[in-house]
């Protein structure tokens, strides 16, 4: 495993999500966002329950921990996620964020998480109020607004998220909580992202979509970094 960086708060974070990575060349696509510094990466990972897509399991995350340089950031998207924690524990995550919506116990998911040394976070979904957060800020790390409907890559940024993000950020600050957007994040959205206070964003299509991965890479954080 390898740990998260230590929270700056005037620092903006890019986490490539591999969900749209080329698969047949993985290593190389990976190896490419991080020589143009990418902070960590975003694995997805769909249950086919919580939302109706499937992807990675802990497999994946083990076999990048062997070649990765930087952190693995495990979104769980999952309808059981206590079920998940040990065993991308075990395989290396660096952190692992579960949705506010799913079931089980959330705060005793969020005490295993941090528990193990691990960044925790906690996702909302778009139609998610920001104060349902509240209840667990004391545990947090981090918290994921997703800006699209969770489940398949490529969306488009919901015009709705600027408030939502406003929102979450606010409750944020005073816990030293990183704000993380994900979904449809481009050089046009990383602004809006960051200019109502995300400082981390994941970005896919935008980046692993792009004939030029480095650049693509560079230009979301210039453009996030403009406000």
């Amino acid at each position: 495993m390898i740990s998260m960086p230590k929270l700056q708060q005037e620092k903006i974070y890019i986490a490539p999500s591999i969900l749209s990575a080329d698969l047949t060349c993985l290593a190389r696509q990976v190896e490419l966002v991080q020589e143009a510094g990418a902070d960590w990466l975003h694995i997805d990972i769909m249950d086919g329950h919580f939302v109706p897509n499937l992807s990675f399991g802990p497999a994946l995350v083990k076999n990048l921990d062997k070649v990765v340089k930087i952190p693995q950031d495990v979104h769980l998207m999952v309808q059981e996620p206590q079920k998940f924690i040990e065993p991308f524990i075990k395989a290396g995550a660096s952190a692992l964020t579960i949705h506010i919506e799913a079931r089980g116990n959330i705060r005793e998911t969020l005490k295993q998480i941090k528990k193990a040394g691990l960044w925790c976070g906690l996702s909302i979904k778009p139609d998610t109020q920001a104060a349902t957060l509240i209840p667990y800020l004391d545990l947090l790390d981090l918290i994921l607004v997703m800006s699209v409907y969770p489940g398949f890559g490529g969306q488009e940024f919901l015009p709705q998220s600027q408030n939502q993000i406003s929102q979450v950020a606010k409750l944020a600050k005073e816990h030293n909580i990183l704000v993380e957007v994900d979904g449809g994040i481009n050089r046009q959205t990383a602004k809006i992202a960051t200019g109502a206070g995300a400082q981390a964003l994941v970005a896919g299509a935008a980046i692993f979509g792009q004939t030029d991965i480095k650049k693509a890479l560079t230009d979301i954080k210039n453009a996030a970094l403009a406000n």
